[in-house]
Order: C-alpha cells, then structure tokens, then sequence
C-alpha cells in the first residue's frame, strides 16, 4: 500500500486506535502533533454526536408516548365490565365457584363475585328504593361481574361471549356495555394510535434526513482528502471504511447518550409527582426503546456515512469545489 494512501487513512482514526503511525514519538514536537490530531478527531465528531444524540432523544420521546399510549388503551379496554347474573337457585357459593371457572376463560382479565346482599345494597344506593322491605325478600340473585382482555374488547367479541354464557345453566343473564359505545371507544383508540403512528414515522423520515446533513457535513470537510486517496489507487470500499466505522461510532454514543438522558427523566419521574410513570413505561419498555435507539443511531449514521462518502467518489477535481 502507497505510504501516502496509508497516512490518509490514519488521520481518519482516533489517535488511540491507530497502531500504525510508527514508532513512539521522542520528540516534543511529535506528541504536540499527536495531541492535536487527537483533539481535532473529538472536536470533528462532536458536533455529530450532539446533534445526532438530540435527534433520537425526540425519537425516543416519541417512542414514550406511543408505549404510554398504547397501554392506555389497554387499560381502557379492560375496563370494559360484564355481569353474569345468577339464576334464584344459585347461592353465594355457588356464584364463587362459578368465579373460579370463569377465570380460567382466555377472555378474562379480573373477576369478582357480588353476593345477594350487596346487589341489595348496591340497587339501594344507586335508587334509594328497599326491595327487601318492598317484597319481604331480598328478589336480587349474586352477580360475577368480570372484566376483559384488551384483544376481546370489541363487540363481536363480546356477543360470542355473552352467548356462551346464557347457555350455562347457572346463568339468567349477562349484562354487557352497549356495542356503539364499544365501537366508539375503539374506533377512537385506533384513531389516535395512527396519528401517533404517523408522526413517529415522519419524525423518523425528519432525523435520518438531519443525521445525513450532519454526517455530510463532517466528511464534505474531507471531501479533497477522499480524492487524494483515489489518486493513489485506494478502493471506493478501503475509502469508505474508516468513514462509516467513525460514524457508526459516533451513532452509538449519540444512542447511548439519549437512552441515558432518557433513563435519568424516567427514575426522576416519581420525584417529580408522577408515581403512576410505572404503569404506562415499564423499565422493560425502556430497554428494548433504549437498544433499538443506540442500534438505530449507529445503523443510520453508518447509512449517512455510505451515503456522503458515496457523492464524492470519481467526482472530477473541479467539482469538489462545488
């Protein structure tokens, strides 16, 4: 390999990776050029880390929002409540047992047994009317009133379970939310799931074009370094390595930053007065946010990299200037 072609490439590298400058400088004038090179490489990478760090600190914000939103959802589709109302026959034993078999059900999310007196006491609150001394007995039968998984939360769903449960001999009645409420509701979430959706990939489309203009701008400053290199007979794939490996780099810190300014918001969050973060971002959620974007910084910025060196390959020499 060209000497000259060799020198190019190392200047490319951190000072500390790059074995191959020759033998330890003795001269005070060598570590003043070593010390240089090295600050010049951090200087140079910067304002890419910063500013690609920035971009996915908005990605992953976004990314909050979306998870937050999404278990939202979730929890309002399970509050979505049936009552299977017992049959006369049935005692408050008997509703426990019928409970206990409920949960078994793949659609159910909680469970809970309303004996005949609190039915009683639950119709007095709400009307203000004693049937018990209305009647002489208490004529209300125990309910299981029970909640479902989000995934059966429509109503085709609902009419498929509301049918197998009248056919329990056990069963008088099941009770369920009206459909249109229910396909309101839905219909709502989904509405707000695609415009979270929709801005998650614009703000997607907007960082790689903002990690590109960065990352152009670090190697258009190398632009006529690049053009040497092919002079000398260095590969398009030889020229385009030392560029991609520092910018993918660069990436990787940029993802490791945001991911920690991010980990930092969410353990200050209960400090702060917002004890329930727990509930919509669980510290698994941040995880795999957090890798998806250190390897998303480090993919991306590897793309830009290809990308920018890729524009200034067999350019004539007049057009660098450009």
């Amino acid at each position: 390999m060209n000497l000259l072609t060799l020198q190019f490439i190392l200047d490319l590298l951190p000072p500390d990776v790059s074995g191959l400058r020759g033998c330890p400088a003795s001269s005070a004038s060598q570590m003043k050029h070593n010390k240089e090179v090295k600050i010049s490489y951090w200087a140079a990478h910067l304002t890419t880390i910063v500013s690609v760090a920035l971009v996915l600190l908005i990605i992953g914000i976004i990314a909050l929002i979306c998870v937050s939103a999404t278990h939202e959802s979730d929890l309002l589709r399970e509050r979505i409540e049936l009552s299977a109302i017992m049959t006369d026959s049935v005692s408050d034993a008997g509703a426990a047992g019928f409970a206990e078999r409920l949960k078994a059900k793949p659609y159910v999310a909680s469970v809970e047994v309303v004996s005949a007196k609190q039915a009683l006491d639950n119709w007095t609150a709400d009307t203000g009317e004693d049937l018990e001394q209305l009647f002489g007995v208490n004529p209300l039968s125990p309910e299981v009133t029970f909640t479902l998984r989000p995934q059966y939360a429509n109503p085709s769903s609902i009419e498929k379970i509301k049918a197998q449960l009248r056919r329990s001999p056990e069963v008088e009645d099941v009770a369920a939310p009206d459909a249109v409420m229910v396909e309101n509701m839905n219909a709502n979430i989904e509405t707000f799931a695609m415009i979270l959706g929709a801005i998650a990939l614009v703000m997607v489309v907007i960082s790689f074009v903002l990690i590109n203009n960065t990352v152009h701008l670090s190697i258009y400053s190398r632009r006529f370094t690049i053009h040497t290199m092919q002079l000398v007979g260095a590969t398009d794939g030889f020229i385009r390595r030392p560029f991609i490996n520092a910018n993918m780099l660069s990436g990787l810190i940029a993802g490791l930053a945001a991911s920690g300014i991010i980990a930092l918001a969410l353990a200050a969050a209960p400090k702060a007065g917002f004890d329930d973060m727990a509930t919509y971002i669980s510290w698994t959620d941040f995880g795999i946010i957090a890798a998806t974007l250190v390897v998303g910084g480090a993919l991306l910025c590897g793309l830009a990299a290809w990308i920018a060196t890729s524009r200034y390959l067999h350019k004539d020499y007049d057009e660098l200037f450009k």
